[in-house]
C-alpha cells in the first residue's frame, strides 16, 4: 500500500534555489498571515548539502534580500575576495591579464563552501517550520492529465535483479497544490516535464560544462585567504571551452578546479586527465605541492544562457535554479541566480495558492517576474557567450569582449548552436582516418597520488557510497550500441568523459568488448546523460542517501 502525503507547496531539491524558495514561502506566510501553508522540501542526499558542489564564489545580492542579517545569523562565508589574478596559460608559462575583465571582477563577493552554505540555509528553513525530508529522491511526477499534482518518491529495498528485499518500502506519493522543481542541472524530473509538455519548444538546446574540483589543505602561510586565480588556455586546446579556478580560504584550505565545456569535438578527450595536467602546471603545482587532498567531486553546469531557458511554468508546477539553466557563464556564477529564481517562484506559488488558482495562466506570473528581474538583466547581455566559443577560443574571446559594448548583440541572434553531444566528431573524421587505439589514453597524465590521481582514487575522496544490491541508476537503453557502433565510431567516449570510472569496456571473449557499469562509483555529475553521442543513457536517482558526501565542498 502506497502512502500519500498532502502539502500545499512541494519543493524538489534542497540546493540554493529550493532552500530560498522554502524560506521565502515561510517569510510570506509570517508577513501576510492567513491559513498556514504546509511546505515540504525533498532532498535525495542523506543530509542537507551532501550533494552540493561548486567553486564557489557567491555574489551576495540575493542573499542580502532574502536574509538581510545574514552575517548576524552566522552565514558561513569563508572569505571575502581581496586579491585577484587572471592568466592565459601556455604549457609551462603564464601571461597575466593586465586588467581583470569586468565579468571576472569579484570585489564584494565571497568565497564559500556551498555544502556548508546550504546546511546553514537548511537550519533557517527548518527553524521556520518547513518539513525537510533528506534521503528521499523523487522518481516521477504525478499528473492529472497534464496538470502536475505532486511527485512519487523512489521505492526503497529493491535488489539488483528487481526483486523486493525484506527491507522494501514503497515510495510515497506527495501531492501538492504547487510543485517547485529545483532538482538541479539535468534534473531527472525537470527532464521528464520538459519532454512531456514541450517546454523547450522554440528554445536553443541547453549547453553544459563539467566542473571537476578538489579541496586541498595547504600550509597556512602558502597563500592568503581571499585570493582568486582564474586561468584560460592550457591544458585545454584552442578548440575547447573552459578554464581553471583557485579560491583560497582560511586555515590553508583551497578550492581548485577545471571547468570544461561538454561540447568538445575530440572523442578521445578526457576532462579528468586534463585536470591532472593542470595540476602539473608550474602556476598551480607551486601552490599545491606539499599540500593534502581533502575532497574530490564533479558536477555538470548549465551554461547555454538566456536562449536555452525552457518555459518555467505549467499547471501546478514551476522550475527554478540550475534545473532552469540559470548560470552566467561569463561571470562563472549561478548561486545568486538560483536563489533569486527560487524566491520569485515562491512568491508566485504563494499568490497562486492564496488566489485558489494554480493554473499555468496564473503561474505564468513567475516567468514574467524573472523577465522583469535582475536575472534577465544579467543573463540577456551574455546570451551568446558559450555559443561563440563553439568556433574556438579566439572567436569566443573576441565576442565576449564585444558583448560588453554591444549588450550581447550579434549578426545572428540567437547565435546558432547544436546540442553539445552533437559537436563530438567520429574518430575517423576527427583523426582523418588515423584512428588511435581507443583503449590507450592519447594524452596520459603522470599519476603520483600526491599531486595527481587516478579516477578510482579520486572517487574515494568524494565520499561516494551506494548500496551495491540495487538496480543500476544508470540506464543504458541499448548496450549493443556500446559494443558495436559506439566502439567503432567514437571509441566509447563514456570511459573518458565520466570522471568516476563508472563506465568500463571489459573483455567479452573472441576479441570483443562489453560495457560494465560500476554504478557505485557515480558522483552524480550527469555528464553521461548529457554527452553520450547516441543519447541512450539516462541518469535516474539511486536509493535515497546514496551518492557523494561533499563535506566542505
Amino acid at each position: 500500500m502506497r502512502e500519500t502525503l498532502e502539502v500545499d507547496v512541494l519543493i524538489v531539491g534542497g540546493g540554493p534555489a529550493g532552500m530560498s524558495a522554502a524560506l521565502r514561502l515561510a517569510q510570506l506566510q509570517k508577513a501576510q498571515g492567513g491559513e498556514p501553508l504546509q511546505i515540504a522540501v525533498l532532498e535525495k542526499a542523506r543530509e542537507a548539502g551532501a550533494h552540493m558542489l561548486s567553486g564557489a564564489m557567491l555574489d551576495p545580492s540575493a542573499l542580502k534580500d532574502l536574509v538581510p542579517d545574514f552575517k548576524e545569523k552566522g552565514a558561513p562565508l569563508a572569505s571575502e575576495v581581496h586579491h585577484e589574478q587572471v592568466y592565459y596559460l601556455t604549457k609551462t608559462g603564464k601571461i597575466p591579464f593586465p586588467i581583470i575583465p569586468p565579468p571576472l571582477q569579484n570585489h564584494g563577493n565571497y568565497i564559500i563552501s556551498l555544502n556548508r552554505f546550504v546546511k546553514w540555509m537548511a537550519g533557517l528553513v527548518e527553524a521556520e517550520g518547513v518539513d525537510f525530508f533528506a534521503g528521499f529522491p523523487a522518481s516521477e511526477i504525478l499528473y492529472e492529465n497534464d496538470r502536475v499534482v505532486g511527485v512519487r518518491t523512489r521505492d526503497q529495498g529493491i535488489d539488483k535483479h528487481g526483486a523486493k528485499k525484506s527491507t522494501f518500502e514503497a515510495g510515497v506519493d506527495i501531492r501538492a497544490k504547487v510543485t517547485i522543481l529545483c532538482d538541479g542541472v539535468r534534473g531527472n524530473l525537470t527532464k521528464q516535464l520538459v519532454r512531456r509538455l514541450a517546454l523547450d519548444a522554440g528554445k536553443q538546446p541547453q549547453l553544459y560544462a563539467i566542473g571537476i574540483k578538489e579541496l586541498w589543505e595547504l600550509p597556512k602561510d602558502r597563500i592568503k585567504p581571499g585570493t582568486v586565480i582564474h586561468s584560460l588556455g592550457y591544458p585545454l586546446r584552442m578548440e575547447e571551452f573552459g578554464g581553471a579556478f583557485l579560491y583560497s580560504m582560511p586555515d590553508g584550505l583551497v578550492s581548485f578546479g577545471l571547468v570544461t565545456g561538454l561540447d568538445y569535438r575530440d572523442p578521445m578527450f578526457d576532462p579528468h586527465q586534463a585536470f591532472q595536467h593542470l595540476k602539473q602546471h608550474p602556476v598551480f603545482a607551486s601552490i599545491l605541492q606539499g599540500g593534502t587532498l581533502v575532497r574530490y567531486g564533479a558536477k555538470a553546469l548549465p551554461e547555454g544562457g538566456w536562449h536555452t531557458i525552457p518555459r518555467l511554468y505549467a499547471d501546478g508546477v514551476l522550475v527554478a535554479g540550475d534545473a532552469g539553466g540559470f548560470v552566467n557563464s561569463m561571470r562563472l556564477k549561478g548561486i545568486h541566480l538560483a536563489m533569486r529564481t527560487g524566491m520569485l517562484a515562491a512568491e508566485s506559488a504563494f499568490d497562486a495558492i492564496r488566489a485558489n488558482d494554480t493554473s499555468a495562466a496564473r503561474l505564468k506570473g513567475y516567468e514574467s517576474a524573472v523577465n522583469a528581474s535582475q536575472v534577465r538583466r544579467e543573463l540577456y547581455p551574455v546570451r551568446n557567450v558559450h555559443q561563440s566559443f563553439s568556433h574556438g577560443l579566439l572567436p569566443g574571446m573576441m565576442y565576449s569582449g564585444l558583448s560588453l559594448v554591444t549588450g550581447g548583440w550579434w549578426l545572428k541572434d540567437p547565435m546558432p548552436v547544436d546540442a553539445g553531444y552533437e559537436h563530438m566528431q567520429k574518430l575517423a573524421d576527427y583523426y582523418s582516418g588515423n584512428t588511435p587505439n581507443v583503449d590507450v589514453p592519447i594524452r596520459p597524465a603522470k599519476v603520483d597520488r600526491q599531486l595527481t590521481f587516478d579516477k578510482l582514487t579520486n572517487v574515494h575522496y568524494s565520499g561516494t557510497r551506494h548500496p551495491e544490491d540495487q538496480p543500476s541508476h544508470l540506464i543504458v537503453h541499448d548496450t549493443n550500441i556500446c559494443a558495436t557502433r559506439c566502439r567503432e565510431e567514437y571509441g566509447n567516449p563514456c570511459t573518458r568523459f565520466c570522471p568516476a570510472n563508472v563506465y568500463e569496456m571489459v573483455d567479452a571473449g573472441e576479441g570483443k568488448k562489453k560495457l560494465q557499469i560500476n554504478a557505485s562509483n557515480c558522483v552524480h555529475c550527469k555528464t553521461c546523460d548529457i554527452m553520450d553521442p547516441y543519447q541512450v543513457i539516462d541518469w535516474v536517482p539511486p536509493e535515497g542517501g546514496g551518492g557523494p558526501q561533499y563535506e566542505g565542498m
